[in-house]
């Protein structure tokens, strides 16, 4: 992923239906999240939840999958690794 300017994937067709807004928080989600070990990645993802909810943002499946798909097709192998550890977290608490 690009840093100091907008990130590729935030222009990629997968996601322009999704309203800036929300892009903007998964950016900063994700850019905040790469390189912390897991224990952070939880730490700092409580309160950006709340703010999310906050701020009434709410992800559909859809969206949050096209966003997916979008970081991925962007993202170095590191990248990737990082994003499957953060899905794979995900799934484990939801299941």
């Amino acid at each position: 992923m690009e840093t100091g300017k907008r990130p590729a994937w935030m222009d990629d067709e997968l996601v322009r239906s999704i309203p800036p807004k929300k892009l903007e928080f998964l950016q900063q989600l994700f850019a905040e999240c790469h390189g912390r070990s897991q224990k952070e990645m939880i730490a700092y993802m409580m309160p950006m939840m709340r703010r999310a909810k906050q701020e009434h943002l709410a992800f559909t499946p859809q969206e949050l999958n096209a966003a997916i798909s979008a970081i991925r097709k962007y993202s170095t192998e590191e990248e990737l690794k990082q994003i499957d550890k953060i899905l794979a977290q995900n799934r484990k608490k939801n299941s």
